[in-house]
C-alpha cells in the first residue's frame, strides 16, 4: 500500500507539473518561438544568419552578435531552444549558436534585472561577467571540436536553401512582429501588466472548478510549484484543438490549403488572447482583466493576420506554416516526457539536501548547485525567489551562482530537445562544459564572498581565460597546419 501511495506522489507530481507548465508557459512563450524558428527557416535566406553568426564570420564579429541576440529575450530555455534551432538550421556555426543557446537564458536582460533587485547587483554582475565569458568560451569549444561537422553542415545548408536569395522587406517585417508578440506575452513591465479593464462574465461555478483544480493537483508556491487555474485549464484545452486542427491542415499543406488550415491559425490567435488576459473567478461569476499585454498581443495579431494575407506569397505562407509545424513536431512531445519526468524527480529530490551540501563554497557543494538546476527545473524569473529561499535556507552564494548558471541551461526537457537538433553526442559534450564551467563560476564568485580580493579572483579567471584561449589557438594551429600539409 505504501509502495502504491507512493507511485500515485510520483503520477500527481510529473502530472501536475506538465498541466501547470502547459497552462502557464507554452502558449505566450513557446508558440510565438515555433513561429519566429519556422518563419526564419522558411522566410529568411542563409546570408542573411551567416553574415553574423557563421563559421566563417571574424570571431570577433559572431560571439558577441550571438550573446547580444540572446540578451534581449527574457525567455525560457525551451522558448529559445525553438530559435536555435531555426539559426542552426539556417547556417549559423555552432559555436555562435551555441552562444546563443547558453547566453540567452542565462543573463539575458530582464533576469538580469530581477536577479539584481532581489538578490543584490553583486550576484547579478558575477552572473553577467561568467556567463558571457563563458558561454563564449563554450561555444568555441563546440566549433573546434566540431570543426569537420561544422563544415558539413555548412555545406548541407548550402545545398538547402540554395535556391533563396536576397531577403525581403516584409519578411523581415513579419519576423519583427512576431518577436513583438513573444515580447508582448512574456515581459513583466508595468505597461504590460497593468490592469486597464475590467469585463465581468454571468458564469457560474468557475470558482468551485478552480478550487477542484487546485485539491487535484497540489502545489506548493514557496518551492516554486504552480498550479492549474480555471484560465489553465481552458488554455490546455484549446492547445489540444490546436494540434488538432494543426495536424488535420498543416501536416499535408503541400497538397494544399483547407478549412483546418485557416482554423488552425484562427484558434491560434483567440488561445494567444485567453492567456494574455487575467481571470479571476469568484462566486458571482468570471472576472475578465483586460492588461496590456492583451492590446499588446492583439496589435500583433493583427499586424501579422495583414501580412499573411496580403504581402506574403502563398508559397511563402505555406513554407512559414510548415516550417513551424515540423518544429513542433520535432520539440513538443520530448517537451512533455521532459517536464513530466522533472515533476516526478521533484517529488523524490528535496531541497533540503541541496541546501545541506551547498553551505559552503566547495566544489561538492557547486557541483551540487548544478545538479539541483538540472532536475529540478524553474521557468524564466522563478528560480530567482527560488535562489532566494535557498539563500535565506543557508546556502552559500557560490553555489547558489553556480544554480542560477546550470538552472535555465541543463533541464532535462532542454537536453532531450537540443539532442534531437545537433545530435546526441554534441548535446553531452555541450552538457558536460556547461556543468564545468557554471561549477567553476560558482567556486571563482565564491572565493570572491568568501574574502578573496576583486584583484586575485579576476587574475584567476583571466589565467583560466588565457589558458584556455592559448590551448585553442594551439590546437586550431595544428589543425591548419595538419590541412595544409595534407593539400
Amino acid at each position: 500500500m505504501n509502495i502504491l501511495s507512493f507511485l500515485t506522489e510520483l503520477f500527481y507530481g510529473g502530472l501536475g507539473n506538465l498541466a501547470s507548465y502547459l497552462a502557464a508557459h507554452v502558449l505566450l512563450c513557446l508558440l510565438p518561438a515555433f513561429y519566429i524558428a519556422g518563419a526564419m527557416t522558411a522566410l529568411i535566406p542563409k546570408e542573411t544568419v551567416t553574415r553574423f553568426l557563421g563559421r566563417n564570420t571574424p570571431k570577433f564579429v559572431s560571439y558577441p552578435a550571438a550573446a547580444l541576440a540572446g540578451s534581449v529575450l527574457a525567455v525560457c530555455s525551451c522558448t529559445i531552444v525553438p530559435l536555435f534551432a531555426g539559426i542552426y538550421k539556417k547556417g549559423a556555426g555552432i559555436g555562435p549558436a551555441i552562444t546563443f543557446l547558453f547566453f540567452a537564458p542565462a543573463a539575458n536582460i530582464l533576469a538580469l534585472i530581477y536577479t539584481g533587485g532581489v538578490i543584490g547587483a553583486d550576484l547579478a554582475i558575477a552572473r553577467l561577467t561568467l556567463s558571457l565569458a563563458f558561454g563564449i568560451g563554450i561555444g568555441m569549444i563546440m566549433a573546434l571540436i566540431f570543426r569537420k561537422d561544422d563544415a558539413a553542415h555548412d555545406k548541407a545548408t548550402d545545398t538547402m536553401f540554395a535556391a533563396q536569395g536576397t531577403m525581403r522587406r516584409v519578411a523581415l517585417i513579419f519576423l519583427f512582429v512576431l518577436v513583438a508578440l513573444l515580447l508582448s506575452g512574456t515581459l513583466k513591465v508595468g505597461l504590460l501588466t497593468n490592469t486597464y479593464t475590467t469585463l465581468t462574465l454571468p458564469v457560474s461555478g468557475m470558482d468551485q472548478f478552480q478550487d477542484f483544480l487546485y485539491r487535484l493537483v497540489p502545489f506548493d508556491p514557496a518551492k516554486g510549484e504552480e498550479g492549474v487555474t480555471a484560465q489553465g485549464a481552458i488554455l490546455i484545452g484549446m492547445l489540444a484543438l490546436i494540434g488538432l486542427a494543426s495536424w488535420k491542415g498543416i501536416e499535408h499543406i503541400h497538397e494544399g490549403y483547407n478549412r483546418w488550415t485557416w482554423t488552425s491559425l484562427m484558434l491560434v490567435g483567440v488561445t494567444l488572447l485567453t492567456a494574455a488576459v487575467g481571470m479571476s473567478p469568484h462566486v458571482g461569476g468570471l472576472d475578465i482583466l483586460i492588461n496590456g499585454k492583451f492590446f499588446g498581443v492583439l496589435i500583433a495579431l493583427i499586424v501579422l493576420g495583414w501580412i499573411l494575407k496580403i504581402k506574403l506569397t502563398e508559397d511563402e505562407t505555406r513554407d512559414f506554416l510548415w516550417e513551424s509545424w515540423k518544429f513542433v513536431k520535432q520539440i513538443f512531445p520530448l517537451l512533455v516526457v521532459g517536464v513530466f519526468a522533472v515533476g516526478v524527480i521533484r517529488v523524490i529530490i528535496k531541497p533540503e539536501w541541496i541546501e545541506a551540501l551547498a553551505g559552503q563554497n566547495t566544489l561538492l557543494g557547486n557541483l551540487a548547485g548544478v545538479v539541483f538546476g538540472v532536475f529540478m527545473y524553474f521557468p524564466t524569473l522563478v528560480e530567482v525567489p527560488i535562489a532566494q529561499m535557498f539563500l535565506s535556507l543557508g546556502m552559500h552564494r557560490g553555489p547558489l551562482l553556480a544554480y542560477l548558471m546550470a538552472d535555465p541551461e541543463l533541464s532535462l526537457q532542454s537536453i532531450l530537445i537540443i539532442s534531437t537538433i545537433i545530435g546526441k553526442l554534441k548535446s553531452w559534450i555541450y552538457v558536460a562544459w556547461v556543468a564545468l564551467f557554471s561549477t567553476l563560476a560558482g567556486l571563482i564568485y565564491g572565493a570572491w564572498v568568501d574574502g578573496a580580493s576583486i584583484g586575485l579572483v579576476s587574475l584567476y579567471l583571466i589565467i583560466f581565460l588565457a589558458l584556455l584561449s592559448a590551448l585553442l589557438w594551439f590546437v586550431n594551429r595544428r589543425n591548419e597546419q595538419k590541412i595544409a600539409v595534407a593539400q
